[in-house]
């Protein structure tokens, strides 16, 4: 079972079944402040609506492609953290993350998204790890930049948002890079 325990407030853990009604919650107590940036918010109507998903979670994590994991601070789903599929012949990935509108400011993602840089460079040793935010997107870009990401530019029409497409920041960061940053 996948679990990180970042401090004493926060746990990383892999979404199973049993987190369908959190998580459900979690998006739809924040239906307004995810919506802005995350495409697939509409489509979770009812707890329902991730059972498939869920199954497809974990099917990608027993087939060692890589996570979809819950954020809890102080024991309550706040959020999720997790990779679209590990690409391991480059051994690279892209990592996608969200909070709940009542956990932003905390710095629960930046601690998240460190936390699971560790497991993607030394457990996995993955070389590259990217992460895409809204170029409008300030709260999400500002994670990659604290944690020594890289920008490396823009993908136009990058992401389809409901009603329009919206530019992307790439950023990326490197294993040496990050080597780097731990040893100094």
């Amino acid at each position: 079972m996948f679990s990180i325990r970042v401090d004493e407030h926060i746990q990383i853990h892999l979404i199973e079944m049993n987190h369908i009604e959190a998580m459900y919650e979690a998006v739809h107590n924040s239906r307004a402040h995810l919506r802005r940036w995350l495409p697939w918010v509409d489509q979770v109507k009812s707890i329902y609506d991730y059972q498939p998903i869920i199954g497809s979670w974990l099917q990608q994590f027993a087939e060692g492609r890589g996570f979809q994991a819950g954020i809890r601070y102080d024991g309550e789903f706040v959020g999720m953290i997790g990779l679209h599929d590990i690409d391991w012949a480059s051994r690279k990935t892209t990592m996608g993350y969200w909070l709940s509108q009542q956990a932003v400011g905390k710095g629960i993602m930046t601690k998240a998204v460190d936390a699971c840089l560790y497991v993607l460079f030394e457990e996995y040793q993955l070389n590259r790890v990217q992460i895409n935010c809204g170029v409008e997107n300030f709260e999400s870009q500002g994670i990659p930049k604290r944690l020594g990401f890289e920008l490396e530019g823009v993908v136009k029409d990058g992401e389809w948002l409901y009603d329009h497409y919206h530019d992307l920041y790439q950023y990326s960061l490197l294993r040496s890079t990050w080597l780097e940053r731990q040893q100094g």
